[in-house]
């Protein structure tokens, strides 16, 4: 399987990744090179479209939300430098208006996350117009939601009543979802 990966990917397989989150930026790193590309990250809008500039990659995964702006700023800088370039934007909040934004404005897709590295390989090989595949394990409805209520909670400093506000849900629910334990 490496060998048709690595011929999937072509001569160029440097790679930009692109998420202020760390931990995440640096084990999809780890991931992607075992797959054959070559890495480099970035962790703000500003890094990102200075490599974007300075060396082009071939392949890119750019975080729709960064700490220090909207990483279609990075989108946009990878196509004016690299018209070729197979971008694939990442967010947390999967929105149709985005995905379009997204596409309209040069990425070759738009993953949700929590997405792994072979989700993230399969939408920069992906060849064509054709879907891809659906994932032979997707996450239950039950999860993604609980995915949803966790990432609005750390977005709001862990403040029960303020997520509770924005998720337009009560705070005692929102206390018994907390309490429990992810669903599978």
């Amino acid at each position: 399987m490496a060998e048709d990966v690595l011929a999937d990917i072509g001569p160029d397989r440097t790679l930009l990744l692109v998420d202020d989150d760390e931990a995440f930026v640096k084990r999809l790193a780890r991931a992607m090179e075992r797959r054959g590309f070559i890495p480099e990250t970035a962790e703000s809008v500003a890094l990102g479209k200075t490599i974007a500039q300075s060396r082009p990659p071939a392949y890119a995964v750019v975080d729709l939300r960064l700490e220090d702006g909207n990483g279609l700023d990075v989108v946009e800088a990878l196509r004016e430098r690299r018209p070729d370039c197979r971008i694939v934007v990442l967010t947390g909040y999967g929105a149709i208006a985005t995905a379009v934004a997204a596409v309209k404005i040069g990425a070759t897709d738009y993953l949700s996350k929590p997405a792994d590295a072979n989700d993230v390989t399969n939408a920069l090989l992906q060849k064509g117009e054709a879907m891809p595949a659906p994932p032979e394990n997707p996450m239950s409805a039950d999860r993604v939601r609980w995915e949803h209520i966790q990432r609005v909670y750390e977005m709001c400093e862990r403040n029960v009543s303020e997520t509770a506000r924005r998720l337009s849900m009560h705070r005692r629910t929102l206390q018994r979802i907390l309490a429990k334990r992810s669903p599978k």
